[in-house]
């Protein structure tokens, strides 16, 4: 009788330790996931070819896609980018313009490499997503229309200063709105609501379609890929974008119908400043400060608003 207690209590030792084993297998993984991710190590991403504009986005999201199931956080375009800040001057060197300087004609932008074999992305731990998700709240975009600069600042903190174009002062019938706009651009404060990544361009007077574009060297190219910003402003969707031009001899012009134009390389810096929900005001400051002698600078009233007073 003794010896068969004994036995028993073996067995039940001995089923003890196998559950124990495999229980430990199964979890170790999830274990192993958390210790990576909720800590403040990162993670490596090899980049195994060439990434070129044209095939940046559907790279980007495959990587988002792959590692969001892992990521104790929503992995997001913007969170990858902003934990991996070279892939924004490597966007901004793709400016028709700045490789104009460098002696070098591009055609076509988006057959231009950006993301080189070789190169590593960084999977941001949870304590950068944090810190950035903070930085987003905290981000403004900031437009005086007769200064013709859009600001991006960070609490009370300037991180960029862009020079635009904005609307014309004058109203015009355009067949894609299929009515006469008042093509100034409008005033108030809102929010960014759409990025559109892949943009068609369209001449809002006739509604053609157009694929190339003449640059300010008169020489004609295809045109870039780079993303529109969807603005709201009180409200309401005036279909007022930021986005670039791709002739920036009109930057500090009112020579747009509405929108508010960039330079290619500030688009890209603006992009990744502002995800959706991003705040931002648009203002008609007349007087503004010169931090170069602390005086006002008196600005031109290119809308007539002030005659109006």
């Amino acid at each position: 009788m003794k010896y068969k207690v004994n036995l028993g209590v073996l067995i039940v030792f001995f089923l003890i330790v196998i559950i124990g084993i495999s229980y430990s297998n199964v979890f170790t993984p999830l274990k192993e996931k958390t210790m990576i991710f909720n800590t403040d190590l990162r993670k490596n991403i090899p980049i195994n070819s060439d990434i070129s504009v044209e095939n940046y986005f559907q790279f980007l999201d495959s990587i988002v896609l792959k590692y969001d199931s892992i990521t104790s956080y929503k992995l997001t375009e913007h969170l990858l980018v902003r934990a991996n800040p070279w892939i924004i001057d490597s966007l901004k060197n793709t400016d028709y313009y700045t490789m104009k300087e460098k002696d070098s004609f591009v055609y076509n932008q988006k057959k231009m490499v950006v993301l080189k074999k070789g190169a590593t992305l960084i999977l941001p731990s949870i304590n950068s997503v944090k810190k950035m998700l903070t930085s987003f709240e905290n981000t403004k975009i900031d437009v005086n229309i007769p200064e013709y600069k859009l600001r991006i600042f960070e609490n009370s903190k300037e991180l960029f200063n862009f020079s635009v174009r904005v609307g014309r002062n004058e109203k015009k019938y355009l067949k894609m709105a299929g009515r006469i706009l008042d093509l100034r651009t409008k005033t108030g404060k809102g929010k960014i609501v759409r990025h559109e990544r892949f943009p068609d361009f369209y001449n809002p007077v006739n509604g053609y379609q157009y694929y190339v574009t003449k640059r300010d060297d008169k020489k004609v190219t295809k045109l870039p890929q780079i993303p529109f910003i969807e603005t709201e402003i009180n409200g309401v969707r005036y279909g007022q974008l930021i986005h670039p031009t791709t002739n920036p001899v009109t930057l500090g012009k009112a020579s747009s119908n509405g929108c508010i134009g960039t330079n290619e390389s500030a688009a890209w810096v603006i992009y990744y400043y502002a995800p959706i929900n991003t705040k931002i005001t648009i203002r008609y400051d007349l007087i503004v400060n010169d931090l170069g002698n602390g005086n006002n600078l008196i600005l031109k009233d290119i809308y007539g608003y002030k005659k109006k007073e």
